[in-house]
């Protein structure tokens, strides 16, 4: 079986100061990671990070995103893709999903409806700006007409962020690659048998499959403190709360749902969550987590790093490329 591609993740740690991204992608750099992910969530804008991530690093690529589809329209999110490319002479990918209620409906105070529809609208949108060519696009969901890069294409591949099968759809019919987020392999299984059947029906061959997997080697309490505090959102979430329960966490789902106060909450995550969803021991105890994902059919490992102390230090430099 041949070893994934390892990529880089900025976690964008929401209890850690938010400049530390800006280090850790350094660091990928210097370690040789080929790729760092650079999303979006309440702190830095992603193309604006990205920017400045270029002018501390030598030769790292980007993917940018998830971009929420709801939030970026097809054409800002082509014109940030291709003025990252412009402007830093790196190659951009781009990664789309449907984030939350909370990022769409109460930060940004914007309808969250159909969100599959309107990831498979947006998708294809994208796509054609983001080759060059003119959108012509009227839907009930998405709409955009009459506009082409002033740029040159930065000929992004698409990747969408699924977890539901209505999104594994979307992905099989208009993208390149899926990511997942912090998933067991069992579920990472299921949803590649489901991704791969879903390209047949659709006439397409089967995307590539990328897992974010928050990822610790010899992890101190501070590192696992971090982590859980970062499960917590998770825990109620639907589709995350019952692959969290196929795992053997139906107590702590239920627990979730009945909406505890937030410390309550992380105060009852057991260490053994944060072994189902990352990649957290020793470099032989993730060694074989990294083969258990690659069996499920995970093609590539995206490390989203703990931060605390040298978490990220250790951690990045033990799985580097090569």
């Amino acid at each position: 079986m041949p070893a994934p591609l390892v990529s880089a993740v900025l976690g964008l740690w929401q209890d850690r100061p938010p400049e530390e991204n800006v280090a850790v992608a350094r660091l990928a750099d210097e370690l040789g990671y080929p790729e760092l992910w650079i999303g979006e969530m309440a702190t830095y804008d992603a193309f604006a990070l990205a920017t400045a991530v270029a002018g501390v690093t030598d030769r790292i690529d980007f993917t940018i995103g998830p971009l929420a589809v709801h939030v970026r329209t097809p054409m800002t999110v082509a014109v940030g893709a291709a003025s990252v490319a412009n402007l830093t002479g790196r190659h951009v990918d781009v990664a789309l999903g449907t984030s939350s209620d909370v990022v769409v409906e109460r930060w940004h105070g914007l309808a969250r409806g159909r969100p599959a529809r309107t990831l498979e609208d947006h998708a294809v949108a994208t796509a054609e700006l983001l080759s060059g060519r003119k959108a012509d696009l009227r839907t009930e969901t998405v709409a955009t007409t009459g506009y082409r890069l002033r740029l040159p294409s930065p000929e992004s591949s698409l990747t969408v962020a699924a977890f539901g099968p209505r999104a594994i759809g979307v992905t099989a019919r208009v993208a390149d690659r899926l990511v997942l987020n912090m998933v067991t392999p069992a579920a990472a299984r299921r949803l590649v048998d489901e991704l791969a059947t879903a390209a047949e029906a659709a006439g397409r061959p089967c995307p590539t499959v990328a897992a974010w997997l928050p990822a610790a080697i010899d992890p101190t309490d501070e590192t696992l403190h971090q982590i859980a505090m970062g499960l917590v959102a998770y825990l109620a979430a639907p589709g995350y709360g019952e692959m969290f329960a196929e795992a053997g966490f139906g107590d702590l789902v239920e627990f979730a749902r009945s909406r505890p106060h937030p410390k309550e909450l992380f105060a009852a995550v057991p260490p053994a969550l944060l072994d189902a969803i990352g990649l957290i021991g020793t470099a032989d105890d993730v060694d074989d987590r990294i083969a258990d994902y690659t069996a499920a059919g995970v093609d590539e490992i995206c490390l989203v790093p703990a931060t605390a102390g040298d978490a990220a230090e250790r951690t990045l430099g033990a799985l580097a490329p090569g």
